[in-house]
């Protein structure tokens, strides 16, 4: 059924006492594909400060600004407007030695090597490798994320946004971007080409119409199957019209919804809320 969202993301930061400037990028503009259109969007910021726009290497919208006068506080106000549909069917899947002759030489290699968010022990492959033997690259893809699943909790606060897969698994708890991490981890060792998404998940598909909702951004990953496939390990599911993509890259650096720097005194951690409306 396709549904048509908006979302409002505010995030805001507080300084223990104003600071002299700071430079930000903001990565919170859902992307236009063939399973979503975004509609409108824009992003506002309090103080209010000129914002400029560009496309990374990884395909995802940026806004930066910045703000050169002392300020005691950050707020960032990113409105979307999104119509989803649902996933369409499958492909078929290649072979495995297919897939590592159209991986070869290609682009699709940034998406096999393992970075420092992703890195886990042998071992932990070698057991990915027991318990997709035999299975095609769809089903391995479900088969991982369950053995990732059954041992990673989503239990947050247990993790902070600078946790590894590998330690993620060792504690065996963490939130959607801990789980993402994991399962890239395991199908990047498995030689399937699988990249991070960031965006959101509407916490209830059947809301009514016009009643906000409280959610929160999301994570999960896209695996290259002759065409990228996205699937949600947290919640073993296909990737459908209740998720909402903003950016896809190596892991959670490549798409953080806020970055930045400034010149003053730590202040507290930002504060982030997401509020989903369907309206159609």
């Amino acid at each position: 059924m396709t549904s048509r969202l908006r979302i409002k993301h505010v995030t805001t930061v507080s300084y223990a006492q104003p600071v002299a400037s700071s430079h930000n990028e903001v990565r919170m503009t859902p992307l236009t594909l063939p399973a979503q259109t975004t509609l409108d969007s824009r992003v506002t910021v309090n103080p209010a400060t000129p914002t400029w726009s560009y496309w990374d290497y990884w395909g995802t919208q940026v806004t930066g600004f910045d703000l050169m006068d002392p300020h005691g506080h950050l707020s960032i106000t990113a409105s979307s407007l999104v119509e989803t549909h649902p996933a369409g069917p499958l492909p078929d899947p290649p072979t495995w030695a297919e897939l590592g002759r159209r991986t070869a030489d290609s682009r699709l290699l940034e998406f096999l090597d393992s970075t420092v968010r992703t890195t886990v022990p042998a071992a932990l492959v070698e057991t990915a490798q027991e318990v997709s033997a035999g299975l095609d690259v769809h089903a391995t893809a479900v088969a991982v994320s369950a053995l990732v699943a059954d041992r990673v909790s989503y239990l947050p606060g247990t993790t902070g946004v600078n946790t590894s897969a590998a330690e993620a698994w060792e504690q065996g708890a963490g939130v959607c971007q801990d789980i993402a991490h994991v399962t890239l981890a395991l199908l990047r060792g498995l030689g399937l080409p699988t990249r991070y998404v960031s965006g959101y998940l509407h916490p209830e598909r059947d809301a009514e119409l016009h009643r906000p909702v409280a959610g929160q951004s999301h994570a999960w990953v896209e695996y290259w199957a002759g065409e990228w496939c996205g699937y949600d390990p947290t919640n073993r599911v296909r990737a459908d019209e209740s998720h909402v993509v903003v950016g896809r890259g190596r892991d959670y650096d490549d798409v953080t919804p806020h970055k930045g720097i400034y010149r003053g005194v730590a202040g507290g951690p930002p504060e982030v809320t997401v509020e989903f409306t369907r309206v159609a």
